[in-house]
């Protein structure tokens, strides 16, 4: 599979299957591509953390240049959603709490906070217990002195996906950790929708309509969105980044969220065991061998 700076492919290292990235001899030419691609190793060499992917290694003194994570099976959440569509509440709040924590981590980064700048369902993968963790760092940034940071160039389709990508980050414009914010937003709500934001539009269109303050319209049911969950996408998703909340911010809200989920669902079950109880009652009261037999034994 190829994406953005290098050919993803698996193989065998040390008897266990890896993910493996490759900068072939064709890019070596491309200082741009080289630069990412060391930058990537720089940072994963970096990272430790359940929900974000695990570096392993790397080869960078022979052709074709390499980077080693973990290799996860279950694949990306492009494919999971693509497969499953829409989420039930309670599913896509706890895989949001994932992407969320290991957000949480990248910008807590000390001493530099870590902007991933490409948050979208391709970059988040799968592991065996069915937990997401963030992956592919290929264009992300480290914010050292400055608060902010800005493109060298403008960012073009080839290099992601413009459906996940804030306004600011498209007017080519200085940013911050909340371009990730406003990513998950729009992840979050298409774990609950089932589609990608403006699906119907072509790709090109749809950061412009972010710049003119559009957003994907809630299609699905009032109740799917209940607890507050419609409220913190809003937040996410605003315009002006230093409203957005912080993922710290947003986990909390999460788990209050999730934690309302969790007690509905259980009184729920608690309730059907009740009618169950009681239709079982009625139907003894009702069978007159039942009666008969009480009979007999006293």
């Amino acid at each position: 599979m190829k994406k953005g700076q290098g050919t993803f492919c698996s193989a065998s290292w040390r008897g266990i299957q890896v993910a493996v990235k490759l900068l072939g001899k064709e890019l070596f030419t491309d200082e741009d591509k080289i630069k990412a691609f060391t930058d990537e190793l720089a940072l994963l060499q970096k990272l430790r953390h359940p929900n974000v992917v695990q570096f392993l290694g790397a080869v960078t003194q022979s052709n074709p240049m390499m980077i080693v994570t973990e290799y996860l099976p279950k694949g990306d959440l492009r494919a999971f959603l693509k497969r499953k569509g829409s989420l039930k509440p309670i599913v896509a709040v706890k895989f949001a709490l994932d992407i969320a924590r290991g957000m949480n981590y990248l910008h807590e980064h000390k001493p530099e906070a870590i902007i991933h700048r490409d948050l979208e369902p391709s970059n988040i993968l799968r592991d065996d217990s069915g937990h997401l963790k963030v992956a592919d760092f290929g264009v992300s940034k480290l914010l050292k002195v400055a608060k902010t940071v800005k493109e060298d160039k403008p960012v073009t389709c080839q290099d992601t996906s413009w459906r996940y990508v804030a306004p600011e980050v498209f007017k080519n414009e200085e940013y911050d950790t909340k371009v990730d914010v406003f990513s998950f937003a729009l992840i979050l709500q298409e774990m609950i929708e089932g589609s990608p934001p403006f699906s119907t539009k072509q790709e090109i269109e749809v950061p412009k309509a972010y710049v003119q303050n559009e957003r994907p319209p809630f299609r699905a049911s009032a109740k799917l969105y209940a607890h507050g969950l419609r409220e913190l996408i809003e937040e996410c998703w605003r315009q002006k980044p230093f409203m957005r909340p912080t993922f710290a911010q947003i986990i909390v809200k999460l788990e209050d969220i999730g934690n309302q989920l969790v007690h509905k669902r259980q009184w729920k079950l608690r309730a059907l065991q009740c009618l169950n109880l009681e239709s079982m009652l009625k139907l003894d009261r009702s069978n007159p061998s039942s009666h008969s037999s009480s009979s007999s034994i006293r």
